[in-house]
């Protein structure tokens, strides 16, 4: 029996088992207490996972065909199959997550946004993705591919460009090269910062990201912001500098709203 890969699911499955074994030999499982695996597909991640590791696992499948497929591969005390959308997945705030896979393309950013919001429950990812959303989020201030991605999980994480991995070991073949990365949590629990706000700064500086500082945050600007950051553009500043720079809208922000209560009292 073989699983049909499906377009509208993002699915390339992955065939070569050296490589697999890699990326699963990449999960620094010192970090974790629990794994899960996001699209297991056939299991060619699976069957290393089950035969290396004694963890506490599970896979996270959305495809019926390769759930079917799974549970008849594996018996239930080998493997938990959760059959929901993996970024629905609720992540408990006692255990230290690792997230393993060869994500489905279609959504493997909006899976890294998901460990974002959770980056106090992940500790670890290894994940194939396509080359260049890989050397995106890998990606250092000045490069032309860093960007929102970059900056936020930078904030978070120590993150690795491991390997690039050729068209021809899927079925079906992308049409683009994959890399794997490794994201581990660096020791930063809470941003000095809000974290809302930083979020909103990062987002209205890349959505114009061909424009300096002062004219994508014109409508946030505050007076106290160092004219140095005024005059660059976003691509330029690392993850700590935006920290910075939201900080100096938080204390225009608090320094604003004196002065109105000042002036309301006179």
């Amino acid at each position: 029996m073989r699983v049909r890969p499906k377009k509208n699911l993002g699915q390339h499955f992955l065939l070569d088992k050296q490589i697999a074994e890699s990326i699963v030999n990449a999960m620094p499982l010192e970090l974790t207490d629990k794994v899960i695996e996001i699209g297991p597909g056939m299991g060619v991640l699976t069957d290393f996972i089950i035969k290396q590791w004694d963890i506490a696992f599970e896979a996270i499948e959305i495809d019926g065909e390769s759930v079917s497929y799974l549970r008849s591969k594996y018996d239930e005390k080998q493997l938990k199959i959760l059959e929901i959308d993996a970024l629905t997945y609720s992540f408990d705030e006692n255990k230290k997550y690792g997230v393993i896979g060869n994500f489905p393309y279609n959504i493997s950013s909006q899976i890294l946004f998901h460990v974002f919001e959770n980056h106090n429950k992940v500790c670890a990812v290894v994940g194939m993705f396509q080359k260049e959303v890989a050397q995106r989020i890998a990606s250092k201030p000045g490069k032309k591919d860093y960007g929102i991605l970059s900056v936020l999980l930078q904030a978070y994480y120590n993150i690795e460009y491991l390997f690039t991995v050729d068209e021809h070991v899927f079925d079906p073949p992308p049409k683009v090269k994959s890399g794997v990365i490794r994201l581990t949590r660096n020791n930063v629990d809470k941003l000095p910062c809000d974290e809302i706000l930083f979020k909103k700064i990062v987002k209205l500086s890349f959505n114009q990201r061909r424009k300096m500082i002062r004219n994508s945050l014109s409508s946030v600007l505050t007076k106290n912001v160092d004219e140095w950051y005024l005059d660059k553009r976003p691509e330029t500043l690392s993850s700590d500098q935006f920290i910075a720079l939201t900080q100096m809208l938080e204390a225009g922000a608090r320094q604003s709203g004196v002065e109105k209560s000042s002036n309301e009292a006179d």
